[in-house]
């Protein structure tokens, strides 16, 4: 269970999750994890970024729900980093979705600028389900990123939709095959990192900095929002329900 980073030439950074066995979910060393490389990456002379999960099965399902769901407010500040949840960055993110992208999986991905997944690919957001608080991202991003109806789809039915529907809602750039999907991440960010890196990274730096100031100026009441999820009876009956593979019973 850990973050890699590897190269390709000088200017191209790139990130593999790797949690296989659990379906690259990630523990809170790997959020940490995750968190310090985007720093490390920001000062680097890297040009792009490619983030892609282990294996074939999947991009990543999002936190490691076998381990503490505690919300300590350091906790929480380190997994919205590893998110880049309202983190300005300057850096191109190239998306290698070479499989499932789920939850927390899903949030980060909407972090990432251009997109590609593969074929079996499945996307959705399953936290309601479970009398969880999407507290990554998605309930600003993912509105401004395919439109209020299709994101309300998602947040509310917690449904999974298959790459294609993804695709059409704009939620990707474009499908690849298995065996093709880490040369096209590759090609996209060979062709980013040829532009000026100073126009480039003042291109990107701009565009989040306008999501982060709206992220932030709403995250006071989403922790609002989502303490009080936590402390509703829903929630240890949904957690409970997820972990003994059931379907929940709110009452």
């Amino acid at each position: 269970m850990e973050i890699r980073l590897s190269h390709h030439g000088r200017h191209v950074a790139i990130i593999t999750i790797d949690n296989e066995r659990h379906l690259n979910a990630m523990t809170r060393q790997m959020f940490f994890e995750l968190g310090r490389l985007w720093d490390a990456l920001e000062r680097d002379d890297c040009r792009a970024i490619i983030l892609t999960g282990a294996g074939s099965r999947a991009f990543s399902v999002g936190a490691d729900m076998r381990g503490d769901l505690s919300a300590d407010s350091e906790t929480a500040r380190m997994v919205n980093h590893a998110l880049l949840k309202n983190d300005p960055y300057s850096k191109p993110i190239i998306a290698a979705l070479n499989g499932d992208c789920i939850g927390g999986g899903l949030e980060l991905m909407l972090s990432t600028d251009i997109r590609a997944a593969v074929p079996s690919a499945r996307f959705g957001l399953p936290e309601v389900k479970w009398s969880i608080y999407p507290f990554g991202g998605s309930t600003i991003k993912l509105v401004q990123q395919i439109g209020h109806v299709h994101a309300m789809d998602l947040l509310l039915t917690a449904r999974l939709i298959r790459a294609e529907e993804a695709l059409r809602l704009g939620l990707v750039n474009r499908l690849a095959a298995p065996d093709e999907l880490l040369g096209w991440a590759i090609e996209t960010a060979e062709r980013i990192a040829a532009n000026s890196p100073s126009a480039v990274q003042a291109v990107k730096r701009q565009v989040s900095a306008t999501i982060a100031d709206h992220g932030r100026a709403r995250e006071a009441l989403e922790q609002e929002l989502g303490d009080a999820v936590r402390k509703s009876p829903h929630f240890a009956e949904g957690v409970a329900a997820f972990r003994e593979k059931r379907a929940p019973r709110y009452e």
